[in-house]
């Protein structure tokens, strides 16, 4: 298992190359990650949801993604609220408090997938989530030294050298958690090193000797990892915007944003400045605005109106700039929201942003499924996934904006054909699909986005196994 001294350094990244790297070498490997908190969510081939960061390390795998990989996902609403998504299925809400009470019920479910993945591999790799030292949340624990001691897993410590303080990351974390806990650990890792190892020869020897813990290894900042999809949204406060010229694409960075790693592939395009708008600065002078996914989508229309942003949208389009909304977004560019049973916050209606010809229910159970088909706007043939409660009607569904391979039909098109939505995500991912969305905008496009993401797989995987014992971790490993 794998544990960070904090959040942000680099588990995900870490357990995926490793998971690349043992499966180069023949062995049956599964990513396991017990309880994840993100509303960067993928769909499983059973019809259910887990974090894109396992879905990820599931690719590494060479395997399908399964919702036991991810048995326990929590999706923000609120500052204090989430979903709670029990082996892939929403079993409720709770506010952070009262989730602490129901953990303790969910640990049955987390060990019982934990085995099920055991059962069919040589090799599980298990990541925890957040701070193996955040000791006030250790009653009930299910995703750090909680799970490990259920499991009987060995423990390895991440930290993070390129944020600095990493020797009182790891010393401090062997001196705040119970000695039981600190039993589990069986070494660390130092990940993002820069420069030369040699300068940090005594830290790793004040760490070992003061912790009583071997280092297992030092791994360099790995760049290339932007081009692999991010695990949340943390990604985007450090995120710097993509300048690569020819035509701009802006994102306004919702509050709630979701699955937003499916514009990844736009990131990487030569061609593209793509602009993750942060709240506050108004949408920039572009080709095509976006709006995202959410996962409260009445809450943050309200957010996006309260940065200015519509009134910056409605410039937008009377230049006859083009818009697309994706779920969420789709939802906002209608005429009206309606949450009659309150799904996503407290019941009630909001008028939408009036750019389509649509009206939303948020009402019946989540659609989770994988989707094929066409783009009626440009022909080319796509693949993704829907993600979503509520059903979207009127006028403006004649001219829809995708037609599924069973026949069923998706979204809307403005009359003058420069607004469009819909509810299936991953549309920039196929490489055809978006190079027609391009070339609309005027560009071309040769970026071949799966063959990058396998090469960077690939490539992480080397990076890792050049300064990692992986024969060393093999022993460590508990049977």
């Amino acid at each position: 298992m794998f544990q960070g001294t904090g959040s942000d350094v680099g588990k995900s990244l870490v357990v995926a190359g490793l998971c690349r790297a043992f499966a180069s070498r023949g062995l049956n490997v599964r990513p396991f990650k017990p309880q994840n908190m993100s509303n960067n969510a993928a769909v499983t081939a059973d019809g259910g949801e887990i974090g894109r960061a396992q879905a990820l390390q599931a690719r590494a795998c060479r395997v399908a993604p399964s919702v036991h990989m991810n048995p326990v996902l929590l999706k923000p609403q609120s500052e204090i609220g989430a979903q709670v998504v029990v082996r892939g299925r929403v079993v409720g809400n709770a506010k952070a408090r009262d989730y602490q009470a129901m953990k303790p019920r969910l640990m049955a479910a987390v060990l019982e997938s934990f085995g099920r993945l055991k059962a069919e591999a040589d090799l599980v790799l298990v990541e925890g989530a957040g701070s193996a030292s955040e000791v006030n949340l250790r009653s009930g624990d299910i995703a750090n030294m909680g799970f490990a001691r259920a499991a009987d897993t060995p423990v390895i410590l991440i930290g993070d050298i390129d944020r600095g303080g990493v020797i009182a990351q790891i010393v401090g974390t062997k001196f705040v958690i119970a000695p039981e806990d600190a039993a589990m650990v069986v070494g660390f890792l130092i990940n993002k090193f820069r420069g030369d190892p040699r300068l940090f020869a005594e830290g790793l020897r004040l760490i070992e000797e003061r912790a009583s813990w071997p280092s297992l290894g030092m791994i360099p900042y790995f760049a290339a990892a932007q081009k692999l999809p991010a695990e949340d949204a943390m990604a985007l406060e450090r995120a710097d915007p993509t300048r690569h010229g020819g035509v701009t694409i802006a994102v306004p960075r919702l509050a709630r944003i979701a699955n937003f790693d499916e514009f990844d592939p736009l990131s990487l395009e030569p061609n593209v400045d793509l602009v993750m708008v942060a709240p506050g600065e108004p949408l920039p002078v572009c080709d095509l605005v976006i709006l995202p996914g959410s996962k409260a989508t009445i809450a943050d229309l309200a957010f996006f109106r309260a940065q200015g942003w519509d009134i910056d949208l409605f410039v937008h389009v009377r230049r006859g700039g083009r818009v697309l909304g994706l779920c969420g977004g789709y939802q906002m560019l209608g005429r009206r929201i309606a949450d009659p049973k309150g799904a996503e916050g407290p019941a009630g209606e909001v008028a939408g942003l009036g750019l389509l010809d649509v009206e939303t229910t948020l009402r019946g159970d989540k659609a989770l499924v994988a989707v094929a088909g066409t783009c009626l706007a440009n022909g080319a043939r796509f693949e993704g996934y829907e993600m979503h409660i509520g059903r979207t009607t009127g006028p403006g569904t004649a001219r829809p904006l995708l037609r599924y391979a069973d026949g069923r039909q998706d979204g809307a098109i403005s009359q003058d054909g420069l607004v469009m939505g819909a509810y299936a995500h991953g549309l920039f991912v196929a490489d055809s699909q978006r190079a027609a969305w391009l070339a609309t905008l005027g560009v071309a496009s040769d970026l071949a986005y799966e063959a990058t993401v396998e090469r960077t797989l690939d490539e992480l995987a080397a990076h890792i196994a050049e300064h990692v014992d992986l024969d060393r971790l093999i022993k460590l490993a508990r049977y």
